[in-house]
């Protein structure tokens, strides 16, 4: 007789914990706030968004161009993503979850989001091509290492492979976007972006912002592709960012509470 007590929904197997209702809703509330800024709030945090990944980029450099170590300089690159998050600007691939879940919640539409997606990615992009400059302006001697780097993501090519790293590239991000997100706690939201930041630049996934900023560099320092080719690899990687982020991360999260997002749109309407 004690499972007929209550209303039954505490015991149901069907119900997500309650924490995973508690972050879908805080999810969308940011999602709201960061869809209606301003277009010039928007392009000051992506702006210097794409500048804090450029000291990540430099300390990348830095670090590959004395230890010739992927790891040790993806683990340096990981400062680019503790400036991020202290500093609350942000990258074109952390708006695949936020954002993203307060559409599904109905409580904005397409065009803000796609508003927001637009002028991240160019500011983040104007603001790396700014830093990669004086990089390589201030530091000369990184130009073969610059090269060399940015060269490997400029030759990927369209193909499974290269697609398949920006798929993980894009899952990584987002997973480490809802990660932060379970928590108030800066301290430990730092573990996710220190982590996953080095993972992405040591494993040499293709992401779309991140490895522009190591084109850029190779391109200031004269390497054997130009603007075009650096074009191509930006769709391409951008693409398969959002299919990992959207895909692997954000759908599965949305599929943990479909009863909450029912509720919101109805709410909404």
């Amino acid at each position: 007789m004690a499972c007929e007590e209550g209303d039954g929904k505490a015991d149901s197997p069907d119900l997500p914990e309650p924490q995973i209702e508690e972050a879908f809703d805080r999810l969308v509330e940011e999602g709201e706030v960061r869809l209606k800024r301003s277009t010039l709030a928007l392009a000051t945090t992506g702006l210097l968004g794409g500048i804090d990944v450029g000291f990540g980029v430099l300390v990348y450099l830095l670090v590959e161009d004395r230890t010739h170590n992927l790891l040790l300089a993806g683990l340096g690159f990981s400062l680019g993503f503790v400036a991020l998050l202290l500093g609350r600007s942000e990258l074109f691939t952390e708006n695949f979850l936020v954002p993203v879940m307060t559409l599904v919640a109905g409580k904005s539409g397409p065009l803000a989001l796609a508003r927001l997606w637009g002028t991240t990615l160019v500011v983040n992009l104007a603001g790396g091509w700014v830093i990669s400059w004086l990089i390589i302006t201030a530091r000369p001697d990184l130009k073969s290492t610059a090269r060399a780097v940015g060269s490997h993501y400029a030759h990927l090519g369209v193909s499974l492979r290269s697609f398949a790293l920006a798929v993980l590239a894009g899952a990584v991000i987002t997973l480490m976007t809802r990660m932060q997100h379970a928590t108030d706690n800066l301290g430990v939201q730092l573990v996710p972006g220190i982590l996953f930041s080095a993972v992405l630049a040591g494993g040499q996934l293709f992401h779309c912002v991140l490895d522009s900023l190591f084109m850029f560099t190779a391109l200031v320092s004269g390497a054997d592709f130009g603007y075009v080719d650096w074009l191509g690899a930006l769709g391409w990687a951008a693409l398969g960012n959002l299919v990992g982020g959207i895909g692997l991360v954000t759908a599965i999260r949305v599929l943990q509470v479909p009863h909450r997002v029912a509720e919101s749109r109805d709410e909404h309407d």
